[in-house]
C-alpha cells in the first residue's frame, strides 16, 4: 500500500514537469524538433539571432527610463564615497 502511494506521488511529480505537449501550438512542436537535431555550431547560429525590440507602453517606458537614472545616480554616489575616503 505505502509502495503504490509513494509511485502514484512520483508519478504526479513527472506529471507537472515541463508544458504538456497538447499546450504547444503546432508551429512550436515542429520548431522544437527542428533544433533538437541541430549541431553545435547550427544551434548556437540561431539561437543567436536579434529579438525583436519589444513595444512598451508609455508607463513602462518612463519606468525604465527612471530606473536608468537612479542606477546612475546611486553610481556616482558610490563613486563619490569611495574617492572621498581615500582622502
Amino acid at each position: 500500500m505505502m509502495m503504490n502511494m509513494k509511485a502514484s506521488l512520483i508519478d504526479d511529480a513527472h506529471d507537472g514537469l515541463g508544458i504538456a505537449e497538447r499546450d504547444l501550438q503546432p508551429q512550436e512542436r515542429y520548431e522544437d524538433e527542428l533544433i533538437m537535431h541541430l549541431e553545435r555550431d547550427q544551434f548556437v547560429a540561431e539561437t543567436s539571432r536579434p529579438v525583436p525590440r519589444a513595444t512598451l507602453s508609455a508607463h513602462a517606458t518612463a519606468g525604465l527610463w527612471m530606473l536608468r537614472v537612479f542606477v546612475v545616480l546611486v553610481s556616482l554616489m558610490v563613486i563619490y564615497t569611495f574617492i572621498y575616503q581615500l582622502h
